[in-house]
């Protein structure tokens, strides 16, 4: 008979109950409403007001301008640039109108050639000149208008609330809260109440282990009901680096995520909101350790999903899949010890208990994938949810030990470090490609230059300086791109989820800024921003609820308003996978053939390969957006060196 090994101290009831979700928008400090011309309520300068979003317009549909720009706008002291897609050789001129028709400034374009991103001939175009704050403004170029767009200083401070709301949203084993998201986006509880659908009482594949785990809470991973060690483990990892970077970085609004400040349950309970939302996934992450006593004690069950793939659409709580943990494997192991390590030093503060907890699992976790270094996913594993094998886990140790040294200070992990052959190595720890859930190494090394720890000075330069060497190249990426963007891959393709690794690619250039204070790195992350919001080949931001022209049919199981009307779209702030040059899908497939690496993308619910969301895609999301924000001069009031 298999026996239930229920998780210990979960405190999930506890934080819920500090103050009840009937009284939480009463907390909002009051002030005067703005909105960020999205419809989008703003609460002004005060760091501990609840940015609540509300529903945006509906996209913008139809043949797109040929000129491309940031659909969302520009900071009134950064680079504004801009494409425009002609076969015209010679520059042209272009006008710079106000939202009233009048022109506020003129120039000419810069002829870029061929672009083999989108197999364009592009003009590039530069207004970094104009400061002017102001909406609605718009780009003419030979007849062809652009998307209208503004210029300010607080345009990503919903962003930053929404791509955090995200994992709200997406949270497994408990109701998520209209009174938080909204009626439309609403909904019971999924995976509870004991059923074969429940994550309460989960047994393993057959001949995988003779027990069953309380593997409630976390986050659905993606389109499906599936939960993943190794996308939660580098998402909420990088979450909690979000909180932990306004903790460290020098000009940042320091209280912009703590307690009352985002839209989740745990109000009032005195811990950071950033690390309540984390805390709902390093639960689970915790729960899926191998218990003491058993064969693999201190290794990570790899995966829990249904045995086939579900339906789509479906509702979490309408699931009736029967629910498997899958084998351990040493990544997933890496992973929890990496990310309970990063908890053990973030919650001492606020649950000592929570955190020492952490770091024993941690600890457990490293040394079971020491004396286990090659137990690697199945890579046919991929019924009723996706395999995520990795072969290579020379990443994740050096990710895990970088964590438990910064945390512990102690000899043994010091000597792992730099006994990795990772260490120094800034093409290993940051691919061309860009950090992902595979290659996690530059999780650590970014935590080792920024997290105060016990580096020699030398040591710690040294660090420092890959970082900016990585920084230097996706520097120089985004200033030879026609569209800016600072992703490169070697092969010219672009890879599932390209999005993201994207994102990851402006988190190594935002925390070069922040080491150096160098505009080559900021201007880069801005850039970056455009091509995510819309200044792309197909003139279409990828963030639901952000630009005109946006992502709203997303692979998603409740959020499919293109299979089931009476179901919502996406919520605002979720972060489209992007083009694929592999078309793994066959709507992909079969609509996209001969495509453009930047242009292998359709906003369809069935392109799963092209148009998933995952929570691993918009953590760095929320992370560009937090440091976007802070460059904005709403920080200086707030931000405290």
């Amino acid at each position: 008979m298999a026996r239930t090994i229920d998780r210990l101290s979960r405190g999930r009831g506890r934080r819920l109950g500090v103050l009840g979700v009937s009284g939480l928008l009463a907390t909002a400090i009051a002030v005067p409403v703005v909105t960020n011309g999205m419809g989008v309520e703003l609460g002004g300068s005060n760091a501990q007001t609840l940015i609540q979003g509300v529903k945006p317009s509906a996209p913008k549909t139809g043949p797109a301008s040929a000129v491309r720009v940031n659909q969302v706008g520009y900071l009134t002291d950064g680079p504004k640039n801009g494409a425009f897609v002609t076969k015209a050789k010679e520059p042209l001129a272009w006008s710079l109108k106000d939202a009233d028709g009048k022109e506020k400034a003129t120039g000419t374009t810069t002829p870029a050639g061929l672009d083999s991103s989108s197999g364009e001939k592009v003009h590039t175009f530069d207004f970094s000149d104009v400061t002017d704050a102001g909406h609605g403004y718009t780009i003419t170029i030979d007849g062809e208008k652009s998307e209208p767009f503004d210029i300010g200083d607080d345009l990503y401070t919903p962003l930053r609330s929404d791509a955090l709301a995200y994992f709200y949203h997406n949270r497994s084993g408990v109701e998520i809260d209209s009174k938080l998201v909204g009626k439309e986006y609403a909904r019971p509880a999924g995976h509870v109440n004991g059923a074969a659908s429940s994550d309460e009482k989960v047994p393993c594949q057959p001949t995988v282990c003779d027990y069953t785990l309380d593997v409630s809470g976390g986050w659905y991973d993606a389109g499906d009901y599936g939960k993943y060690v190794v996308n939660g483990g580098i998402a909420a990892a990088q979450l909690m680096s979000t909180y932990e970077r306004t903790q460290n970085a020098k000009g940042v609004q320091k209280a912009s995520l703590n307690d009352g400040t985002l839209r989740v349950p745990e109000h009032g309970n005195n811990t950071p909101d950033a690390l309540d939302e984390a805390r709902w996934e390093m639960d689970f992450l915790l729960s899926m350790q191998v218990p003491q006593g058993e064969k693999l004690a201190g290794m990570a069950h790899h995966k829990v999903h249904d045995s086939t793939w579900g339906a789509i659409p479906l509702r979490a709580d309408k699931s009736e899949g029967k629910r498997e943990l899958h084998a351990p494997s040493t990544a997933a192991t890496l992973n929890l010890a990496a990310t309970a390590a990063q908890a053990a030093r973030l919650f001492e503060p606020y649950d000592p208990e929570f955190a020492a907890k952490s770091l024993k699992a941690a600890r457990a976790a490293y040394d079971a994938a020491k004396a286990n270094p090659e137990m690697m996913a199945d890579p046919g594993d991929a019924t009723g949810g996706g395999a995520y094998s990795d072969y290579n886990v020379e990443d994740e140790f050096y990710w895990a030990t970088s964590e438990l040294f910064i945390t512990t200070g102690e000899k043994g992990y010091h000597k792992d470090v730099l006994g990795s052959k990772l260490h120094g190595d800034a093409d290993a720890l940051f691919p061309r490609g860009g950090i992902s859930w595979q290659s996690t190494a530059g999780l650590g090394a970014l935590d080792l230059a920024t997290v105060p720890n016990k580096l020699s000075d030398d040591k710690l330069a040294a660090v420092r300086k890959t970082v900016t060497k990585a920084a230097d190249g996706y520097a120089a990426d985004s200033k030879k791109a026609a569209y800016g963007v600072p992703y490169a891959p070697g092969d010219g393709r672009y890879a599932w989820g390209s999005n993201g690794q994207v994102m990851n690619n402006m988190v190594v250039l935002g925390t070069a800024h922040d080491l150096t204070g160098e505009d080559k790195y900021r201007d880069a992350v801005l850039r970056g921003m455009d091509y995510i919001m819309g200044g792309n080949p197909l003139s279409q931001s990828y963030v639901t609820g952000y630009g005109e022209r946006y992502s709203h049919n997303q692979h998603h199981r409740f959020w499919a308003k293109q299979k089931d009307a009476k179901l919502p779209n996406p919520a605002p702030g979720a972060l489209a996978g992007g083009p694929n040059s592999s078309l793994e899908d066959p709507v992909a497939s079969a609509k996209l053939k001969g495509c453009a690496p930047a242009k292998c993308y359709m906003d369809d619910i069935e392109s799963w390969s092209t148009n998933e969301i995952t929570i691993n895609w918009n953590a760095p999301l929320a992370w560009v957006a937090s440091y976007v924000d802070d460059l904005g001069s709403g920080s200086k009031d707030k931000a405290q060196a």
